[in-house]
């Protein structure tokens, strides 16, 4: 399991205040193909919330502290039924950054009013 010192966890836990949750742990618990599709989700995205259908905090304790300890992730944060946890990409997975756009779209509305020279 990873650790993160406070700075860190604290950056990271602003950065994952808009994220949705990508998995959920519901009646079955925490099974293999769970796991599986955590590691998935953590190497293409790093930083995840996964949402826990269960009431108890102790059982919500455990399936964090079990995915950070199986999948070599840091736990990030456990508030309420929602946990945050977060695994460097390897160097080829590392997420791509979103291409942003140089100019704006051009529409037809664009050209309407455009005069001809």
């Amino acid at each position: 399991m990873l650790s993160l010192t406070a700075d860190q966890r604290r950056a990271l836990r602003a950065k994952a205040h808009a994220l949705n949750p990508v998995v959920s742990i519901s009646q079955h618990g925490l099974s293999e193909s769970v796991l599986k599709e955590i590691g998935a989700s953590l190497d293409s995205h790093e930083l995840i919330k996964i949402r826990v259908y269960n009431d108890e905090r102790a059982v919500r304790e455990m399936f964090l502290e079990t995915i950070c300890e199986q999948l070599g992730a840091a736990p990030v944060q456990h508030i309420g039924k929602l946990l945050v946890v977060w695994r460097p990409a390897a160097e080829g997975n590392a997420p791509k950054p979103r291409r942003k756009r140089s100019e704006p779209r051009r529409t037809k509305r664009s050209f309407q009013g455009a005069t001809r020279a």
